[in-house]
């Protein structure tokens, strides 16, 4: 949470801010900025890393619901860099847009007269006259305030930032907005599935029923005289969601909540139920998979009518050695209980029922669905439509030679060989070792298919259009690349967004076309 030590800047005064500053310590050298360009003081909030930046910018920050950009005043003025203190604060001054400067500590807001400002020149100064208003005199003949310009400050490490804040009047990130192509692939019939584990089992539905993939909230409300399956409801964006145990509707022993549980909300509308939705809660997702027809069979005979009726597909994967049963929602919800659970929906609100429906009426074409994935510990997303499916990674990638050296290596993907980049080296970040929650994200940019491997996959999301906004823009490669954020703010959550159509340049592109074709 940031504490805020200049509640109101004395901006109402005009004449008097003119000749206030606020003055702070770089080590031991003192320095001011000009008082009605400070917008406020915070202690260091909690902040993400953006790639493809300078070394000075410390990361995204949330202030009460705007993105701030914080950079290191230390790195930026060429000091010896060092961790932050409890005495470390953010000067958030507005150049057009606000930003945030880490200063070692803030000394205190001073009145100074226009004649006790000198020249920048007269004096010797480690930092360059450039960067400098003047200079204010103190009692002490051998010390002195060197008065900073913030945006000359900015611009030596960011004028990409400053120079579209006056372009724009705003930091507008200058987003590509990718290109689908609408011919169909020549390809077979494909099914696209989300699959996840129920007791070491996997089960799958289709991606179309599936509307997103979220994690256990903290607080879910009981619903009485139900089966134990049906766990109560959530709140989910304004709309109340029946929540059911997938593990304990199908007679298996509950294990009580983990870390890798997710929800599954599915979209019961083309069941004709009047409430949209369902959360299915299992054990842990696995993967998005796109399965030809031809690898999907019948249930078998030998199965007992209930089965067969849950069952609407039996995959097999892996030469036959992985069966993944893909489920009818449908049939799994025609039972008593889980009707009981949406009446009981029904009778809680039906006021904000009705007005779920009008909003739910209007997400189709305002929403969007991201796969939300971590590098680092950072989180990032792509649209859901960029990616073609989501595998996990093998033990080893196969390198052919004479291939392009960003190419780590290739996968065979039911048959086709797909190339495989490193998410982490992409960004410039230091990679790890391959681990059994990485994936590789089966990306399709302008219709070459190329493997992005990252560090896990968190969840699906449904996102309204509006909570999508563009993102400061900090350098060439980052306002191309990650051009767009999604800021939840009641969350405490920054997602910087990807453009999937720049994650290859041009040339890129071309030497996988023609090493694949």
């Amino acid at each position: 949470m940031t504490n805020s030590m200049l509640a109101e800047p004395l901006h109402d005064d005009q004449d008097e801010s003119l000749n206030q500053y606020v003055t702070f310590y770089i080590g031991k050298e003192r320095y001011a900025f000009p008082m009605q360009e400070v917008v406020e003081i915070i202690r260091i909030p909690k902040m993400v890393d953006v790639p493809l930046t300078s070394p000075a910018l410390v990361g995204l920050a949330n202030l009460r619901g705007h993105v701030l950009p914080v950079l290191d005043l230390r790195t930026i003025l060429s000091f010896e860099t060092q961790d932050n203190t409890d005495s470390s604060r953010v000067l958030v001054v507005n150049v057009g847009a606000n930003i945030g400067l880490i200063v070692d500590r803030v000394s205190r807001v001073i009145n100074v007269q226009p004649n006790d400002i000198q020249n920048a020149k007269s004096i010797q100064s480690t930092i360059d006259a450039e960067l400098l208003q003047g200079v204010i005199a103190t009692n002490d003949a051998d010390a002195f305030i060197q008065i900073l310009v913030p945006r000359q400050c900015i611009e030596l490490e960011f004028s990409h930032f400053t120079s579209n804040v006056q372009s724009h009047g705003t930091s507008d990130g200058n987003y590509v907005e990718p290109v689908h192509d609408s011919a169909p692939e020549e390809e077979e019939d494909i099914d696209m599935l989300v699959s996840f584990d129920i007791e070491q089992q996997e089960y799958a539905f289709h991606l179309s029923s599936v509307q997103e993939i979220v994690r256990l909230p903290e607080h879910i409300s009981q619903v009485p005289r139900v089966d134990h399956h049906v766990l109560g409801l959530i709140n989910l964006r304004q709309r109340i969601l029946p929540l059911i145990s997938l593990r304990s509707l199908f007679g298996m022993t509950d294990v009580g909540a983990s870390e890798d549980q997710r929800i599954l909300v599915v979209d019961l509308n083309e069941f004709g139920k009047k409430s949209a939705c369902v959360g299915l809660v299992v054990d842990g997702v696995k993967e998005v998979l796109r399965i030809p027809t031809a690898q999907q069979d019948d249930v078998p005979k030998l199965l007992d009518a209930s089965s067969s009726e849950d069952i609407e597909k039996i995959c097999r994967l892996d030469q036959g050695k992985r069966l993944v049963s893909v489920l009818k929602p449908s049939s799994l919800l025609q039972n008593q209980s889980i009707q009981k659970a949406f009446e009981e929906v029904q009778q809680e609100d039906s006021q904000m029922d009705h007005s779920i429906s009008i909003q739910d009426e209007d997400t189709d074409s305002n929403s969007e669905q991201m796969v939300v994935f971590k590098l680092a510990d950072q989180e990032y997303g792509i649209s859901i439509e960029d990616v073609q499916e989501i595998t996990r990674q093998p033990d080893k990638l196969d390198k052919v030679p004479k291939t392009a050296s960003f190419i780590d290596g290739m996968v065979n993907l039911r048959g086709t060989i797909l190339p495989v980049v490193d998410m982490r080296s992409r960004f410039d970040m230091s990679r790890i070792e391959n681990n059994d929650r990485q994936r590789i994200l089966v990306v399709n940019i302008d219709n070459v298919k190329t493997g992005f491997v990252v560090d896990s996959v968190s969840e699906v999301l449904r996102l309204s259009k509006s909570q999508i906004e563009s993102s400061p823009s900090l350098s060439d490669d980052q306002n191309r690349m990650l051009g767009q954020v999604v800021n939840l703010a009641d969350r405490n959550r920054i997602i910087q967004i990807l453009s999937a159509r720049e994650l290859l340049n041009s040339n890129e592109q071309e030497m996988i076309a023609s090493q694949m074709g």
